[in-house]
C-alpha cells in the first residue's frame, strides 16, 4: 500500500507551479510536519473516542504531504527509508519480548 508515483508527483508539482520550493528548506518542512502533526492531535484533545473522521484525514493528509516534500527535498526514496526503520525496529522489538507489551526497546532488554 505504497504511495503511488502519480500523488507522489502531483504534491511535487502543486509546490512548483506555485514557486513554494524555495520556501521548502529541510528546517521549513520539518516545522511543518511539527505543526501539522499537532493540528492532527487536535482532533483528539477533548475526545479521544468520539472524533470527525473528515478532519483527521485532512490533517493527516497535511502530514503525509510535508513528509513527501521533506522526502523529495533530500533526495530520498520513501520506501526504502521506511524498510530501513522497519529493519531496525524489528530488531530493537522482537516479537516474543515486545508482544503486547509498551515498553521502550531498552526496557525490554534489561528484562523488566
Amino acid at each position: 500500500m505504497g504511495m503511488k508515483k502519480e500523488t507522489i508527483e502531483r504534491i511535487r508539482r502543486f509546490s512548483i507551479e506555485r514557486d513554494w520550493d524555495q520556501f521548502h528548506s529541510p528546517a521549513n518542512i520539518a516545522k511543518s510536519i511539527s505543526i501539522e502533526s499537532a493540528e492532527l492531535l487536535e482532533c483528539f484533545q477533548w475526545d479521544e473516542r468520539h472524533y470527525d473522521l473528515e478532519h483527521v484525514k485532512e490533517e493527516l493528509a497535511d502530514v503525509i504531504v510535508y513528509c513527501v516534500n521533506m522526502a523529495d527535498k533530500l533526495g530520498l526514496d520513501i520506501d526504502a527509508i521506511v524498510n530501513a526503520k522497519m529493519d531496525q525496529n524489528e530488531k530493537k522489538y522482537p516479537v516474543e519480548k515486545a508482544k503486547g507489551n509498551a515498553k521502550k526497546y531498552t526496557e525490554l532488554e534489561k528484562g523488566k
